[in-house]
């Protein structure tokens, strides 16, 4: 039996397909938050959606920001109380009400490093100077000087930035504070999971505590730390965290097709996930094509033909696949000068704009499917077969279960493909995206002939 304050990862984790969606921007919120407004329940506008993403195969919905802050959400400032450009309480648990509904679970977003100047502790420090009793909240903050915005005292912030009031997270009264927050998570709205904001700039012991007191919660939840550098073996381990972004595989989907460079996704992949030596064999990581802080996937690329291979690799490879909203019929986003809001833009009515390229939509909703009905895509070893500068095959294995994966990235039809594949099931072999392409392995060897320009093949025994 695993010890009392051990929270196992949750079984549907395996299973699932994510959305994500940064409310704030999907719902068309105000940039800015007045404190004064009576709630606006935009949050409703996100409910017409529930059906579409359902019949894209998603079954889980990553919430960005949803609490009391300044602007962006990531500038709380109360934790106990839903953003009111976004609505009330009610408001949210109608939206985990209908996600519930449809079998999906709902993951949102913990900004646990930081907080806002309008935090209501802060506030607190900046009106009674030295008397307050929460001046030791905060990581550095130091009397005798002046910070930027003219208070008598200074202190740490996310990267230095002073809007984002770095909290003090070995203070006993701070965890309380924040696990308090969490248990009225669970306890309102029922969430399944937490996205841990930042999590590579805190303190591992803080998780470690997060752990403990989320193993005693009466709804067990999924933990997911935001890490974007560093070994991820770091954070996830039992104890610890669940999961981490994957920041390493999104970057080689993207520059490996722009560099025509399929070797670079190969040493990624091996480094990560090869059968007995990957780093990261053992762990189930978060991925994704695009996300609120990058490029949206259809800008990254130079051609969007190559749209639908970088989403059938999404779910096919080891992780969580996650789309990001909208992306799925081909948004078009970038950074402008440092402002994500271009990222973030307001959901349109479903069902959206046409895609681009043209049935984009379908391709992730068909990709999506496979992986619902193969369980060796969502747990299989992964294993490379062959890598070229635009060809790319893979298999994953579990059990006597084997699915390969074979892309030709380029314009011009391939050369002829001729995997090594010993041990595998001799006899005809399918093509799950298109079951009228049938090949055969003999030999150990499975021939798959000359491939069409920009395409992708997902082979099964027949």
């Amino acid at each position: 039996m695993p010890p009392e304050n051990l929270l196992p990862e949750p079984a549907w984790v395996h299973d699932a397909d994510f959305m994500h969606v940064y409310p704030l921007g999907a719902c068309g919120a105000p940039a800015t938050n007045d404190f004064q407004s009576v709630p606006a329940a935009r949050l409703d506008r996100l409910l017409p959606w529930l059906d579409a993403w359902a019949a894209l195969g998603v079954n889980a919905v990553y919430l960005g920001p949803v609490f009391e802050s300044s602007t962006h959400g990531y500038d709380t400032a109360d934790y106990f109380h839903v953003d009111r450009r976004l609505g009330d309480d009610a408001a949210l648990a109608r939206l985990v009400e209908g996600l519930h509904e449809r079998g999906m679970k709902v993951v949102v977003d913990a900004v646990f490093h930081h907080v806002g100047r309008a935090f209501w502790a802060f506030r607190d420090v900046r009106e009674k100077g030295e008397a307050s009793q929460y001046r030791n909240w905060f990581a550095g903050l130091r009397f005798g000087a002046r910070n930027r915005f003219g208070d008598p005292f200074v202190y740490q912030g996310w990267n230095g930035v002073e809007e984002l009031v770095k909290l003090d997270l070995r203070q006993d009264a701070v965890r309380r504070h924040l696990f308090d927050a969490v248990a009225h998570w669970v306890q309102r709205f029922g969430i399944d999971g937490l996205r841990l904001d930042a999590a590579d700039s805190i303190d591992l012991d803080f998780f470690d505590g997060l752990h403990a007191f989320c193993a005693g919660l009466e709804r067990k939840l999924w933990l997911m730390g935001e890490v974007i550098h560093g070994d991820y073996r770091n954070w996830v381990r039992p104890g610890r965290l669940h999961s981490t972004t994957d920041y390493a595989l999104w970057k080689a989907l993207w520059s490996s097709h722009n560099d025509r460079n399929y070797f670079e996704l190969a040493h990624t992949l091996k480094r990560q996930y090869a059968a007995g030596e990957g780093m990261y064999e053992a762990l189930t990581l978060y991925t994704f094509a695009d996300n609120h802080d990058v490029n949206r996937a259809a800008s990254l690329l130079k051609e969007s033909r190559h749209l639908p291979l970088l989403y059938l690799l999404l779910f096919t490879l080891p992780g969580i696949p996650s789309l990001y909203y909208g992306s799925e019929w081909g948004q078009q986003g970038r950074k402008e000068g440092g402002d994500d809001r271009p990222l973030r833009p307001p959901l349109p009515e479903p069902p959206g704009p046409p895609d681009q390229p043209p049935g984009l939509r379908a391709a992730i909703a068909r990709y999506a499917a496979l992986r619902h009905q193969h369980e060796v895509l969502r747990r299989g070893r992964y294993r490379e077969l062959l890598v070229r500068s635009e060809q790319l095959a893979y298999a994953r294995e579990l059990g006597t279960e084997s699915v390969v994966v074979v892309m030709n990235a380029s314009d011009k039809p391939s050369d002829l493909v001729d995997l090594a594949m010993p041990g595998g099931v001799e006899g005809e072999w399918v093509d799950l995206l298109e079951p009228t392409r049938r090949f055969s392995l003999r030999g150990g060897r499975l021939s798959l002939g000359v491939l069409p320009p920009t395409t992708g093949r997902v082979l099964r025994r027949a």
